[in-house]
């Protein structure tokens, strides 16, 4: 073989059906475990998880309108509808109507909200941290550089994952 002929590694291989469903399973649990133990204000029930996750799409755009709403939780408009009447009720969010046409309503995030959406950070950060206290460093690098890889993949595959 010539010096400079490259050598191609051989295919990685692929975790198999059993692996699939192992890591299913792990991720069913970890979802749990971490979304429950992270955050004692969700954990009370003052907020849902489904009400959160809305609140965390408000968060991180100026307003949005109902349909975007429906669209980004895969819901209903009249399902989306009950969620963010229940955070206005909270004060979490609050309604206006688009300046360009009064009869498009938006939803935008309150002060009330933002601190809300900051605390949950702050658990899920606390709780991170001491999950990865018990990770070997490598580890810890490993994680962060698998879960960036899913998230990108997530982002550029429609109907994977939250967008």
């Amino acid at each position: 073989m010539d010096s400079n002929t490259a050598v191609a590694d051989p295919p990685a291989e692929r975790i198999d059906a059993e692996g699939i469903e192992r890591l299913a399973d792990i991720i069913m649990r970890l979802q749990r475990c971490l979304m429950l133990s992270l955050s004692a204000e969700l954990a009370r029930g003052q907020v849902s998880f489904p009400q959160f996750f809305l609140l965390g799409h408000v968060s991180s755009c100026e307003s949005l309108s109902m349909t975007e709403i429906a669209e980004k939780m895969n819901h209903t408009t009249a399902a989306a509808t009950g969620l963010v009447d229940r955070l206005e009720n909270l004060g979490y969010v609050q309604r206006m109507h688009a300046e360009s046409d009064r009869r498009k309503v938006l939803v935008r995030i309150t002060p009330k909200g933002e601190q809300l959406v900051g605390r949950v950070r702050q658990d899920i950060v606390a709780g991170l941290t001491k999950l990865t206290d018990y990770l070997e460093p490598e580890e810890g690098k490993m994680w962060l550089q698998i879960y960036t890889k899913i998230i990108d993949y997530c982002q550029v595959e429609p109907n994977t994952c939250d967008q």
